[in-house]
């Protein structure tokens, strides 16, 4: 693994950083572009550094570029195999490239206090449902959100209901998570479940599954 800090600027403590998982692509609906960069505004004005892929394309570009051009940090984790496919971002404040997806993932998970997943494609499918997959086996209990913007993820909502449907999701193995429908509610549900995590199963909070 190699380490770069970029500009001399500051890195966020662990407990001070929020991992955004999102696609490497825009989208077609320009409300997925919109929120990327909302998140980045919010984290920075909430004194949460981002921990991400570390590209520079589509939403991942956006949520970077956000949070260091309205004062935040952000920390970009990226394998050596990835860092010209997606364009790996140099000016952020610290640039981790690992040997491989699996470095790349405990790194960002031992930085983060929490996850979000933005709109994205498998990838982020993916990172999302490892963290959903840790919490359901009591493995951590960080906080993780699901920005359900303009209804992106509802088709994997009414996934796991037809899992839970069906038994494979069982009781004793339930899925909690936060699920938000906009951008700016991403940070107060991040620093409602820190502050009470006994509280995430709030019916008015959680999708339960």
């Amino acid at each position: 693994m190699t380490k770069k800090r970029l500009n001399g600027k500051n890195v966020s403590k662990n407990d001070r950083n929020i991992c955004v998982y999102c696609g490497s692509g825009p989208g077609l609906n320009p409300a997925y572009r919109q929120a990327a960069q909302t998140l980045g505004r919010e984290l920075s004005a909430n004194g949460f550094g981002l921990v991400y892929g570390g590209g520079s394309l589509g939403l991942m570009g956006e949520v970077a570029r956000a949070t260091l051009e309205s004062g935040g940090t952000v920390t970009g984790i990226i394998p050596s195999f990835l860092t010209e496919k997606e364009r790996m971002m140099r000016d952020v404040n610290e640039l981790i490239v690992t040997e491989d997806m699996h470095e790349r993932k405990r790194l960002m998970f031992e930085r983060s206090v929490a996850f979000v997943a933005l709109p994205g494609g498998v990838g982020t499918l993916e990172e999302l449902v490892e963290q959903l997959t840790w919490v359901q086996l009591g493995r951590h209990t960080k906080p993780v959100v699901v920005a359900n913007i303009d209804g992106f993820w509802n088709p994997f909502l009414s996934l796991l209901a037809h899992m839970k449907a069906d038994t494979f999701i069982r009781p004793g193995l339930d899925l909690s998570f936060t699920v938000v429908d906009s951008a700016e509610n991403i940070v107060p549900a991040v620093l409602a479940s820190l502050k009470k995590p006994s509280e995430r199963r709030d019916e008015a909070l959680m999708a339960k599954f």
